[in-house]
């Protein structure tokens, strides 16, 4: 996949381009129906499907604070990748950019940078300055300018309706079963290896990878939860607590995992967690002892979850065998 982190990049129009513009948070199943629109067609006609999105999402620049996103732009741009989308267009959004109108942003960007040849949009999108880019406008300017659009409907499974403000809402619930049915894979934290107090190797008995979340982003809901730890191309299994480890009085929030059966020294290392299921709330413990004693348990109804996981094929990892 070509990445274009500005138009301005842009030398000439892609050939025969198939678009489609969205702001794909989270990359979820009703976005990737979307993209294999975009494939298909692009496909049929020897094309370029193209995927054209914006960073940092508008919200955070219109509405500060108004939005936590499920995904970083990282990640969102290895999920496209994914999809086989041929290029990806990210155009920086500010006050600025903000202040452009659907028509100007259709003739300069799509038609003139772009080269579009067939758009491809969802059944909820608008654009550009007072979102008036719907999908009225974009189909009459198609029919001005001599390019089909296609609006791809809304997308459900098992009766929930796919989207980013759903799948937020259960991630804030904890609800990770669900979350994984709406994304199509595990929600997942990422980050490198804080070096924390060290008290769960010493005190409590049980070391821990530490990675701190800011309170900006969009977190899920205090408490125990059953994971897989990828580092370096493997996959373990593990318990993490996200919150704030009131037993200690900690006032950071941070998700610490307890990786089971590892043993290397990894701070300063990225390691991915998905996170599989919500075990319980957090609590504060009299001590280091009553800690450990329920980690135990924690432990064991963790590894029960991953088991079962595993014989229903619910859990793989594709950057390696599983461990």
């Amino acid at each position: 996949m070509k990445l274009y982190t500005t138009i301005d990049d842009i030398s000439t129009p892609f050939f025969r381009a198939c678009v489609t513009i969205g702001n794909f948070d989270g990359v979820h199943l009703g976005h990737q129906q979307l993209f294999r629109e975009v494939v298909s067609r692009a496909s049929r006609v020897g094309g370029t499907s193209v995927v054209v999105t914006f960073d940092p999402h508008p919200l955070k620049v219109l509405r500060p604070g108004a939005i936590r996103l499920i995904s970083t732009t990282e990640q969102k741009i290895e999920l496209i990748e994914k999809a086989g989308i041929d290029v990806l267009v990210i155009i920086p959004f500010d006050l600025e950019f903000a202040a452009t109108g659907a028509d100007e942003f259709v003739e300069e960007i799509l038609i003139r940078r772009i080269g579009v040849r067939e758009l491809v949009v969802g059944y909820d999108y608008a654009f550009g300055r007072g979102r008036q880019g719907n999908i009225e406008f974009l189909r009459a300017k198609g029919r001005e300018r001599g390019f089909p659009v296609t609006v791809v409907e809304a997308f459900y499974t098992e009766g929930m309706l796919v989207s980013s403000t759903r799948i937020r809402e259960l991630v804030a619930d904890g609800r990770m079963g669900e979350v994984r049915k709406l994304l199509g894979r595990y929600y997942q934290i990422r980050g490198e290896v804080q070096r924390g107090k060290q008290r769960g190797g010493r005190v409590v008995g049980f070391p821990t990878a530490n990675l701190r979340i800011s309170e900006e982003d969009l977190c899920p809901r205090r408490g125990v939860y059953v994971t897989q730890v990828i580092y370096d191309g493997r996959c373990y299994g593990g318990v993490s607590n996200i919150g704030y480890n009131p037993t200690f009085g900690d006032n950071r929030l941070v998700a610490e995992t307890h990786i089971f059966d590892f043993h290397d020294d990894i701070y300063g290392k990225p390691i991915r967690i998905n996170l599989l299921q919500h075990l319980r709330e957090e609590r504060k413990f009299s001590g280091p002892e009553e800690l450990a004693a329920q980690i135990l348990k924690d432990i064991g109804a963790a590894r029960e979850v991953l088991e079962s996981a595993q014989k229903e094929l619910l859990l793989s990892c594709e950057e390696s065998s599983s461990r």
